[in-house]
């Protein structure tokens, strides 16, 4: 018990990040109804951007509180494009075709994203140093805070409060509402579905490369594959909190990021558990818990928010 704040700390700021991957996952799929398994990569790119505008942009030595802005920014763009790019060229083409069709497409653009980072950048096939904030761990009472935890906590309530402050203010917002309801009658009654589609691909995108920063400002480093365990971590928050439902996006991953947490912190003080505790099960008890949920709630836990097209 003497560490359970530190473990409920660390599950925030693991879920954090979580949600703010899963709220791509979750935006794309309630608007065009498309599992955009790509998405993990799209993440991965944005944590490349960032570092490389701090390696090949910024003058040698320049301040991480100058830098750290112009990372999230080259991030951003970074992802952004991809992730415009992607629905441009790969799965508009193939709007109306059979859903497995833009499955298998988003499949095979998540290896070949992977693989072009993996041959082209250098020393892209070892764990990458990435920048620190300057400050080091905090402490507050019996728990201990790390420089990039402090920024995920900050920079995930920001973007979720924009996000839903765009969403239910903006026209734009509001016409993102009316063609994830329904794309036909909101065509014809004039709203570009188009544009609201790439819309919806370019915030997720520039989310995912806020959460690829947060990675990287935690864990000290970025590598070429760490979208695909990420992205899968973050379609299983998607999915608990309720597919369609951007509020649920970030309450999914709280969530299993606090159970990952707890779980390989506590599962094994349980009489003969002893074998199923530390880090190596932690995605064995977050995909447990995603069954669970699929069992006895399969709405997720907010709901999902899907428009029936039958």
């Amino acid at each position: 018990m003497n560490t359970l704040p530190q473990q409920l700390a660390n599950g925030l700021f693991l879920g954090s990040m979580y949600g703010l991957i899963a709220i791509g996952y979750t935006m794309v799929y309630g608007i065009v109804q498309l599992i955009n398994f790509a998405h993990g990569e799209i993440f991965m790119t944005g944590g490349f951007g960032a570092l490389s505008v701090y390696l090949y942009v910024l003058p040698n030595g320049t301040s991480m509180w100058i830098a750290l802005p112009a990372m999230l920014i080259g991030g951003g763009l970074v992802s952004v494009l991809i992730a415009v790019g992607a629905e441009r060229f790969a799965y508009r083409p193939l709007r109306g075709a059979p859903r497995l069709a833009p499955l298998i497409t988003a499949i095979g653009l998540s290896l070949a994203l992977q693989q072009i980072v993996f041959n082209t950048y250098p020393d892209a096939k070892t764990d990458l140093k990435f920048p620190q904030l300057p400050f080091g761990t905090m402490h507050i009472g019996s728990v201990s805070i790390q420089s990039g935890s402090v920024f995920v906590i900050v920079a995930a309530p920001l973007c979720m409060a924009a996000l839903a402050l765009f969403v239910s203010l903006s026209r734009t917002g509001r016409a993102m509402q009316a063609t994830a309801q329904d794309p036909d009658t909101a065509q014809l009654m004039g709203i570009d579905t188009n544009r609201i589609i790439v819309i919806a691909f370019a915030i997720g995108g520039f989310f995912a490369a806020v959460a690829a920063v947060a990675y990287g400002l935690r864990y000290g480093t970025v590598k070429y594959d760490m979208g695909f365990q990420m992205g899968l971590k973050a379609f299983t928050a998607a999915v608990l909190g309720g597919i369609g439902n951007i509020y649920g996006a970030m309450i999914g991953g709280l969530v299993l990021g606090l159970a990952e947490t707890l779980a390989t912190s506590y599962i094994d003080g349980i009489p003969g558990m002893q074998q199923l505790g530390g880090g190596g099960w932690s995605s064995v008890w977050a995909f447990v818990l995603l069954i669970l949920v699929l069992l006895f709630r399969p709405q997720g836990l907010v709901g999902e928010r899907v428009a029936d097209r039958a």
